[in-house]
């Protein structure tokens, strides 16, 4: 018996079948070993973004801001993990494990409905604290998957239209690691216009906050204003306001203007812009080259930006529409630097009722002066005065910003705006929609085209010399 087994292990049906075995043996330790290593692995590493539009994925911008995390950031979770919407789940995996710094605890607010009392928050809540710095940021899961509003009015419905997963969380990591906060005061008396949603947003998201001042009230700029903000006002300042201004840039102040559509003339308001280099053209200006489709009124300018002014802009695209035009002149001083970030093409018109001047116009521009103090002539208490001015409202109104989400207004807005203080750099991020593209003929992408028509055609070809072979065979 014992020499039957033994010879049946000598045949060559069993040597096949325990080398088979060998085999499937050897793959599924492969397996098992390849799964152990890929387990081990790094979220952002193993998790492939399949989403529409990319909403899993995360900019240049956050990564550098993970990327220079020094001080620990806890994100507690207070939500029932299992019912958490997917695409929230997934993006926090994923974002966290970008830096060691973070940590993330859930906290079931149904096993533990205490927490949400000692917390201060409601279920459905990421709290974003740091330590070191004793600051907390609350954002509810509504910051992150963004309904649409105006469906809701118009529908009595509405649905999740933008995931802001990315922009929350590194607006909320840069508010608690960051020191300090900078404080932009805006002027009112003068028929200005206020900011839109999506600028206040992008404002909170820089950890920027804002007040207004009503310098005719007052008398005075606020000892923590950082930045003097005046968009689009329709009526001229006074000559004690005047006085004010120009005696704030003079002290290393910072300002920045929004040109609108003055009623009447705006004699003060020009002497300001003419003291640091800018003359407004009459009428609106008329690109024939830079311009919409034929529309000679809405303008691209050529964006001339550097440094800080430039960050992140790819497409270099923005809109202007009935843009008023800026001209250069020599400054009051010699110590004052005019640059332009955004001028017309040159060929161009400044149109009015009664004349065309065909020129160069500048469209956005940063006058500076290197101020020093009397009393020191050591250059690290010198301060540096900062007037930004943009020569048309369009740049950030909501019907063009809320339409043209492609175009790069907010963003250069955003990075003349943070320019002005030394340690803000413009980290807003815009929320993605969640909108399916859908692939048309009209605008077939390149695996609709090898689809439709690539793979039929090499299978055609394929098959054709195929039959050409066997033909002459």
């Amino acid at each position: 018996m014992l020499e039957k087994i033994k010879k049946s292990f000598r045949s060559a049906s069993s040597k096949n079948g325990s080398y088979s075995v060998g085999m499937i043996a050897l793959v599924i330790c492969m397996v098992i070993v390849v799964n152990l290593i890929a387990g081990q692995l790094p979220e952002n590493v193993k998790s492939i973004d399949i989403s529409d539009n990319n909403i899993y994925g995360v900019s240049k911008t956050s990564k550098k801001v993970l990327n220079k995390l020094d001080k620990k950031v806890t994100f507690k979770i207070y939500a029932e993990k299992d019912s958490t919407d997917t695409r929230i789940k997934s993006f926090i995996k994923k974002y966290t494990a970008l830096s060691d710094k973070l940590s993330v605890t859930w906290i079931d607010p149904v096993l533990h409905p205490a927490a949400l009392t000692k917390a201060g928050v409601e279920k459905d809540t990421i709290v974003i604290s740091c330590k070191d710095t004793g600051k907390t940021k609350s954002l509810s899961f509504d910051d992150i998957l963004v309904s649409d509003s105006y469906s809701y009015y118009t529908t009595g419905s509405s649905s999740a239209s933008e995931f802001d997963g990315e922009g929350q969380f590194t607006s909320a990591i840069n508010s608690v690691t960051s020191e300090q906060t900078e404080k932009i005061y805006y002027t009112t008396g003068h028929g200005e216009a206020t900011f839109s949603d999506s600028v206040t947003k992008l404002f909170s998201k820089n950890n920027l906050t804002t007040d207004e001042v009503n310098l005719m009230m007052t008398g005075e700029i606020p000892d923590d204003c950082d930045l003097l903000f005046m968009d689009a006002p329709s009526k001229d300042i006074s000559d004690d306001e005047k006085t004010l201004l120009l005696n704030y840039l003079k002290k290393g102040g910072k300002v920045f203007i929004i040109l609108g559509d003055p009623e009447d003339e705006t004699p003060n308001l020009d002497e300001v812009l003419k003291e640091y280099g800018m003359q407004e053209a009459d009428g609106y200006i008329a690109d024939m080259q830079r311009s919409y489709q034929g529309n000679y009124y809405y303008i691209f300018p050529e964006i001339t930006a550097t440094d800080d002014l430039a960050n992140n802009l790819e497409s270099e695209m923005v809109l202007m529409i009935n843009a008023h035009g800026l001209t250069t002149t020599d400054p009051a001083r010699d110590t004052i630097t005019t640059t332009a970030f955004m001028q017309t093409s040159d060929n161009s018109y400044a149109v009015t009722e009664d004349k065309q001047e065909e020129g160069t116009y500048t469209l956005g521009a940063v006058a500076t002066e290197q101020i020093t103090s009397d009393d020191s002539s050591d250059s690290s208490s010198s301060k540096t005065s900062r007037l930004t001015v943009i020569s048309s409202e369009s740049m950030i109104n909501s019907q063009i910003t809320d339409t043209y989400t492609t175009l790069e207004n907010l963003d250069l807005f955003m990075n003349a705006v943070t320019a002005n203080f030394d340690k803000t750099k413009n980290i807003a991020i815009k929320a993605k929609s969640l909108e399916v593209s859908n692939n048309t003929m009209q605008h077939a992408g390149i695996i609709s085209i090898l689809t439709i028509f690539g793979i039929p055609l090499v299978i055609l070809i394929y098959g054709f010399m195929r039959w050409w072979k066997r033909r002459k065979a």
